[in-house]
């Protein structure tokens, strides 16, 4: 007993943080697009910190619970219903066997995130559940998810401590312009200084070519000192290719494995959220910080998500009222 698609919306699929150790070999990673929302989903009803979730992206998906389970949603705004009525985001919800999950469009955002506390019974394939759709891997029969697909529970857990407690700040993503911090390089001498300089400070527009592979970008020309061609290397999520068209490219969890375009920078991690979310006509803009600077955003958002898991793991005030509590739980298994 699981969920059963009504259905898909417009891109759904089951991924997790991504089929690591295998890029030499030609495998890419695949993996959730926004890392925040995945964690945060998980984090609130105490999954491990990888477990798969589905994740759509600008319309929601329609999904009927044939068992009783406990789920959490982040990401964008999709206006989430649970059997006609809204559903709070970012909260932990209980759900009963035969209620429905329904989104519509991306209010704000355009990538939703659903975890639950029942686990998704699907494969894991060199050490990961992520859909890997343009090679058939991964995920539900390597595919984005259709309508009347099934996909059923691994086991059978209905019981949070603190669950009154489970719920955290939502996450906004309506601001048209994100500013994204970036550490130049690895090709950064491909570059000339008016090239560099007109990356760092002009203003370039999201395209309608942004998938889960990358995300092309519109504006001012950025100039290479000869040419954009490169030995084929490495590519990493996050990664800023600048090809002969001047334009840049931001590499997403889909990516080619290797790249031969000349790579500008690369976007520091706790920022890809912030593109991920991007519509199509949002505008962006760069900013250059050092390595050392994205390691401390990094030990940073560690200490939030630390902060966060203590919110969700101590008594509500709730809890001090006892006739609450029995009514609450009372209208939770109703």
């Amino acid at each position: 007993m699981g969920i059963r698609i009504l259905k898909p919306g417009l891109m759904t699929t089951v991924q997790d943080m991504g089929r690591t150790g295998f890029q030499s070999q030609g495998f890419g990673v695949s993996g959730v697009l926004d890392v925040r929302s995945f964690r945060i989903a998980n984090l609130l009803i105490d999954n491990p910190e990888n477990e798969a979730v589905l994740e759509f992206s600008l319309v929601g998906p329609t999904l009927e619970f044939t068992r009783a389970t406990i789920i959490a949603i982040t990401g964008g705004d999709f206006q989430p219903t649970i059997n006609g009525e809204p559903a709070k985001m970012y909260t932990a919800l209980y759900v009963h066997k035969g209620d429905v999950l329904a989104f519509g469009g991306a209010r704000t955002g355009s990538r939703g995130y659903i975890s639950f506390s029942s686990y998704l019974q699907v494969p894991t394939v060199m050490g990961s559940r992520s859909t890997n759709s343009k090679v058939g891997l991964g995920g539900f029969k390597g595919r984005k998810l259709e309508a009347g697909d099934f996909i059923d529970f691994r086991i059978n857990r209905l019981y949070l401590p603190h669950f009154l407690s489970r719920t955290l700040d939502i996450d906004e993503f309506d601001q048209e312009e994100a500013v994204l911090r970036v550490v130049l390089g690895p090709q950064e001498e491909a570059f000339s200084k008016n090239g560099i300089r007109t990356f760092l400070s002009e203003t370039y527009t999201v395209t309608s070519d942004f998938d889960r592979m990358g995300c092309r970008l519109d504006g001012p020309f950025i100039a290479h000192r000869d040419k954009a061609d490169i030995i084929s290397d490495g590519t990493v999520f996050g990664s800023v290719q600048v090809p002969a068209h001047g334009k840049p490219i931001i590499l997403l969890s889909d990516r080619q494995t290797t790249g031969g375009y000349a790579k500008i920078a690369t976007v520091a991690s706790v920022d890809m959220p912030k593109l991920v979310q991007r519509k199509t006509d949002h505008t962006i803009r760069f900013k250059a910080i050092s390595v050392e600077e994205a390691q401390a955003l990094m030990a940073a958002e560690a200490k939030e998500f630390k902060r966060m898991r203590q919110i969700i793991h101590q008594p509500c005030k709730e809890v001090l009222d006892r006739r609450q509590v029995a009514k609450r739980i009372a209208t939770l298994f109703q």
